[in-house]
C-alpha cells in the first residue's frame, strides 16, 4: 500500500469514529497535503469554516498561515497541514480527553508521512505531538530534536490575527523556520 493509500485509510477511520464525533460539530477535517511532506504544520482543532468544508486552515488563520508558507518558499508537495483534533469541538477549545483520543489518528498520520520537521502551532499541537504541555510563549521560534525529528514551536496563526503584538513574532518565527528547513 502506498503512503497515500495508508493516509486515505486513516481518513476513513476518522470519518467513522463516533468518539471523535462526540461533542463535536461539522465534518471531519483530517488534513491535506503531500504524503511525502518534509514539513508538517500542526494546528489545534478545526474552526467553523474548516468544519463546513472539511479542509484545514481555510479561514482567516489559514490565509495567514498559507501566505507565510509560500513566503518561505515551501510548495504544496513539501507540506502537510493538520491538527491533532479532527472535528470542531462544541466548546471551542478541545478538552484533554478529545486531544488524547484524536491523537490515535493523528500519530498514525505522522507515522505514515514521517515529516522531517513538525511545526507545532500552539499548546494543543504540542500536547498532541509530544504528550506534554509546552509554554509556546517561552519556546516559540525554537526547535527541539526528539523521536528522530525536529519539532519547531510557534504561535497559532489565530493568535497573530487576534493580537497584533504576535503578528510580527509569527512572521519572525517563520523566518527562523526557513533557516531550519534550508539546513535539511
Amino acid at each position: 500500500m502506498t503512503k497515500q493509500q495508508q493516509l486515505d485509510a486513516v481518513v476513513k477511520e476518522i470519518e467513522q469514529c463516533t468518539i471523535c464525533q462526540k461533542d463535536s460539530i461539522g465534518v471531519a477535517v483530517p488534513g491535506e497535503g503531500s504524503a511525502e511532506a518534509i514539513v508538517m504544520f500542526v494546528g489545534e482543532a478545526p474552526g467553523k469554516t474548516e468544519a463546513k468544508t472539511g479542509r484545514p486552515f481555510v479561514g482567516r488563520s489559514g490565509k495567514l498561515l498559507r501566505k507565510q508558507i509560500q513566503e518561505i518558499g515551501l510548495k504544496e508537495e513539501d507540506i502537510y497541514i493538520t491538527s491533532p483534533v479532527k472535528y470542531l469541538p462544541k466548546r471551542g477549545t478541545p478538552s484533554k480527553e478529545q486531544i488524547m483520543h484524536a491523537q490515535t489518528h493523528f500519530l498514525k498520520q505522522v507515522d505514515i508521512i514521517k515529516p522531517k520537521v513538525m511545526v507545532l502551532m500552539g499548546k494543543v499541537a504540542a500536547l498532541g505531538a509530544l504528550n506534554r504541555e509546552v509554554a509556546v510563549s517561552k519556546q516559540h521560534g525554537q526547535m527541539i530534536n526528539e523521536n528522530g525529528r525536529i519539532y519547531f514551536f510557534m504561535y497559532h496563526p489565530a493568535a497573530a490575527i487576534r493580537f497584533n503584538k504576535f503578528l510580527r513574532t509569527f512572521q519572525e518565527d517563520f523566518q527562523k523556520l526557513k533557516v531550519v528547513i534550508d539546513r535539511l
